[in-house]
């Protein structure tokens, strides 16, 4: 999902049209920017503003989704231990895919995409499902390389999920309502903060050298923390925008200082990283890939959402042919470019909505910006020094930022759920969904001896409290 930092706005639910159904409320999983009728723009969606403004304003939409582009493949390749050179590479990978899935939803290639200054960018409500499943197969004595293969494998089949749904979104809203989704995006921001609480303390390596949770991790983190809390905090909008960036590089700085962070690696670095599809491989499980399905289902209204919010945000309709036209276009974009991530060896893809508050800050709603940003960060993808100087960032300083972005994400959940009417049945599918799911997470020895197919598909407590909500909000009656 997008944390990336899209956990840290305001939500504001969106109405939109169905043909010829009767309107329906979109919630989206990430919340979009608050607008108040149609924003005030310099540049339109077919406008062609000059070289130096265009470029001025992809900068800051690169700037804006930057960390939440590079944090996933981060904490993934912390989660399974990659040496430097691997993490370096899916880092890198993350970027050119980015750039190359941001290109295909601004240009419109036939049906695909939405035709929109839409960004694209790494999920993070795979993070969970994702190491969940590389820490079961590498505990079977698989290698970090063929985890990735199998998580790459089932990525890769879960998309055709999203592409299928994009001729059903009507129905598909009708299905996953406020209730449901609310309750999945709390338990993935409740099932993270454990990973951000492990960084914080110095991650596994410090678990190894027996300085886990040392004072020094504790301050680095806890620095980095408090500065993007003081950020976004100040009536400046640019710093708060920026706050998780400035919060990355001041902790980034400190490290240095303290010699906390090595460079040598980098000399080993090729100077240009040639995307190579199927790097890792591909293999396939069906047992892991529920969890996967699941949440490209929940992905795919978030999206909805986004996509709805970015419309507004560019004076486009939201109802209409032209409306859902875009709309189906971006989802089957999202599916698309999922699928395109996998095979270069990162992972799911989709709609951004950070870059929404950019176009209402700088009125500049043209499309053809979005070529610009495809291209820039598909050129930081190439130059494996960029993600080698990511992946180098200490734990604790990546732990005290995706603290704050991961409990976000928690509210974000909350926030959801509470823009539904909470009667006795609401509240029955969360409090059930969120027991049974932060169960398995409390008591995983609960699964053991059970099927294959059983432990993997509730071993998530995203997805055994997302099956939760979704059966209970069919079976339960409404009155």
């Amino acid at each position: 999902m997008h944390a990336d930092s899209n956990a840290i706005q305001s939500n504001v639910p969106v109405d939109v049209q169905s043909e010829p159904a009767p309107p329906s409320q979109v919630a989206p999983l990430y919340p979009a920017p608050p607008t108040a009728g149609q924003s005030e723009l310099t540049y339109g969606l077919e406008d062609r503003p000059p070289l130096a403004e265009t470029l001025w304003v992809a900068l800051q939409h690169v700037f804006a989704a930057f960390v939440g582009i590079i944090t996933p493949p981060l904490v993934i390749a912390t989660a399974l231990g990659l040496d430097p050179a691997s993490t370096s590479y899916l880092v890198s990978m993350s970027l050119f895919a980015s750039g190359l899935c941001t290109f295909i939803q601004c240009r419109q290639v036939g049906p695909i995409g939405s035709g929109l200054l839409s960004l694209q960018g790494t999920s993070f409500a795979f993070l969970g499902p994702i190491i969940g499943v590389s820490t079961t197969a590498m505990q079977s004595g698989q290698s970090p390389q063929e985890a990735l293969a199998l998580v790459f494998g089932v990525c890769c089949f879960g998309s055709l999920t999203v592409m299928v749904l994009s001729s059903f979104l009507p129905v598909l809203q009708r299905v996953i309502t406020p209730v449901v989704s609310g309750t999945v995006v709390l338990l993935i921001g409740l099932s993270l903060i454990k990973v951000g609480v492990v960084n914080l303390a110095g991650g596994m390596a410090a678990q190894h050298d027996g300085t886990f949770g040392s004072y020094s991790h504790l301050a680095l983190g806890g620095g980095v923390l408090a500065v993007i809390l003081l950020l976004n905090a100040t009536g400046n909008r640019y710093l708060r925008m920026g706050a998780i960036v400035i919060g990355l590089l001041v902790g980034y700085g400190v490290a240095i200082l303290l010699g906390k962070v090595d460079f040598s690696f980098l000399q080993q670095l090729p100077l240009v990283n040639l995307p190579l599809p199927l790097r890792y491989g591909m293999r396939f499980d069906f047992s892991a890939v529920v969890p996967f399905v699941l949440l490209y289902v929940i992905v795919t209204i978030e999206s909805i959402g986004d996509l709805t919010a970015t419309s507004v945000v560019s004076n486009q309709p939201i109802s209409g042919a032209v409306y859902w036209r875009r709309i189906r276009g971006g989802i089957l974009g999202d599916g698309i470019n999922s699928l395109l991530a996998a095979i270069l060896n990162t992972f799911p893809n989709t709609t951004f909505c950070q870059n929404n508050g950019v176009i209402q800050m700088t009125g500049v709603g043209s499309r053809y910006v979005g070529f610009y940003v495809a291209a820039i960060l598909a050129l930081l993808g190439l130059l494996p020094s960029v993600g080698g100087v990511v992946q180098a960032i200490p734990a604790p300083v990546l732990g005290g930022a995706t603290l704050i972005m991961f409990g976000s994400i928690a509210v974000t959940g909350i926030h959801i759920v509470a823009s539904a009417p909470l009667d006795r049945r609401a509240l029955s599918i969360v409090a059930l969904s969120l027991a049974l799911g932060l169960g398995v997470a409390y008591a995983p020895e609960i699964l053991e001896g059970k099927p294959a197919l059983i432990q993997q598909v509730f071993s998530s407590s995203v997805s055994t409290g997302g099956l939760t909500a979704m059966v209970l909000n069919l079976l339960l009656p409404r009155s």
